[in-house]
């Protein structure tokens, strides 16, 4: 007897069909029960949409809780009720101390969206890609989606067309919005609201970082926080890079991306295996990144966002590999623009070629005294986090003026 199977891609498209099917059935039936207390109520005017929810934030992981957190707080102190639906069961934001900051595990994976799909709801906020391109699809009781960045770069390192169904998109780079922009034309697509806000997360961890004061006397630390993947620097590297860096006589500090102890396990436990944690080298797995940023001197890392958090909050150097990364899959291959982040590297750091790998005591010198380096991070501050200290202020504010005017147009309809 054959067993029936379906393919993943298959089995996403039958799931947005039924998805699509049941969203329009359902809206059918909410729209006839309106005409129908109308016409009981003898033409009176009936509440359209009395159940809805004014703000929603929604996030697919719990690390992005410091990215909403600001946010969360800020409206939390203007008594503003929000309903922040996660898919991770142990979301700090479920036990998070805000009264008017609702916390809704609402499963994982497509149980999440499928939830999402029939939302009803003002705005909903969230920094995840793919709007009505995947499983994700526009709730028709949401009167608007908005998109907020995760990291201080491009946001044309999405998916293909993962932010073309927002209405509106917080940003903190005028590159950012131009990107946008240009995107827009070629695709024909309406003009999206663009505000920008800053980065209220980098806010936060620079208030945080001002208020730990000096970091204690300690060795020359060097941080390698690659991210994963086979352009990640420990698949590319592995050995060929920790033995040279433990050369140094630098103490050393290995926080691999969380994803990699799951995809690339293998790799991590044989790693683990040949360099055991000891005296000069530590293998770092904690959630919160802010002890390690602090009292690492330098970086060493790859393509992860992680790079402009350590240069621009904590302005220190960094030494990166330059990934071969294939833009076809990225919004970013429509563009004849160069990439943000391959322009701004150079000016912040040092790019590690494998050749180079033996002289890596040099580089790090080299890097930690020049002061070009330090202009960079300036430049980079500049272009790439406007509003710096108010962006959880700018978001509130928007988000608040815009639900106001959402609830205008729905009164005059």
């Amino acid at each position: 007897m054959h067993q029936l199977y379906i393919d993943p891609g298959t089995g996403s498209m039958l799931f947005t069909i039924l998805i699509g099917l049941i969203g329009a059935g359902i809206y059918s039936l909410r729209m006839l029960f309106v005409k129908l207390r109308f016409l009981v109520s003898g033409g009176k005017k009936v509440a359209v949409n009395e159940n809805k929810i004014p703000f929603v934030i929604f996030s697919d992981n719990k690390r992005y809780w410091n990215v909403f957190e600001p946010v969360c707080q800020e409206m939390d102190q203007r008594g503003v009720d929000v309903v922040y639906m996660t898919a991770s069961p142990d979301d700090p934001a479920l036990t998070c101390p805000y009264e008017h900051i609702k916390g809704q595990f609402i499963g994982e994976g497509n149980k999440a969206f499928a939830k999402l799909n029939f939302l009803n709801a003002g705005i909903v906020l969230s920094t995840t890609p793919g709007l009505d391109v995947y499983q994700w699809k526009r709730s028709k009781d949401v009167q608007c989606y908005v998109h907020m960045l995760h990291a201080a770069s491009e946001v044309t390192m999405y998916r293909m067309f993962g932010i073309d169904y927002y209405d509106a998109i917080l940003l903190s780079g005028q590159f950012q919005e131009d990107d946008i922009r240009n995107l827009e034309k070629l695709r024909d697509l309406p003009a999206k609201e663009l505000v920008r806000i800053g980065i209220p997360y980098m806010d936060e961890m620079k208030k945080r970082l001002a208020a730990a004061g000096a970091v204690p006397e300690h060795p020359t630390t060097i941080l390698l926080a690659p991210s994963w993947g086979p352009e990640g620097l420990l698949t590319k590297y592995g050995k060929k890079i920790i033995q040279p860096l433990l050369d140094t006589g630098y103490h050393v500090i290995v926080r691999p991306h969380p994803q990699s102890f799951a995809s690339e396990k293998e790799l991590m436990d044989s790693l683990m295996k040949a360099y055991p944690a000891s005296d000069q080298l530590e293998w770092n797995r904690d959630n919160d990144n802010f002890d390690v940023l602090r009292r690492s001197d330098l970086m060493i890392s790859d393509f992860s966002g992680v790079i402009f958090d350590f240069t621009m909050i904590y302005d220190k150097p960094v030494i990166y590999t330059a990934a071969n990364i294939d833009t076809s899959v990225y919004d970013a291959w429509w563009l004849d623009t160069p990439i943000w982040t391959s322009q701004i590297l150079p000016k912040i750091g040092h790019v590690l070629k494998e050749e180079d790998i033996p002289s890596m005591k040099a580089i790090i010198e080299e890097c930690l005294h020049d002061e070009k380096y330090a202009k960079g991070r300036d430049e980079a501050r500049k272009e790439a986090w406007c509003f710096e200290g108010e962006g959880a202020v700018r978001a509130a504010d928007y988000l608040i003026a815009k639900q106001k005017d959402l609830n205008k147009e729905e009164v005059q309809k």
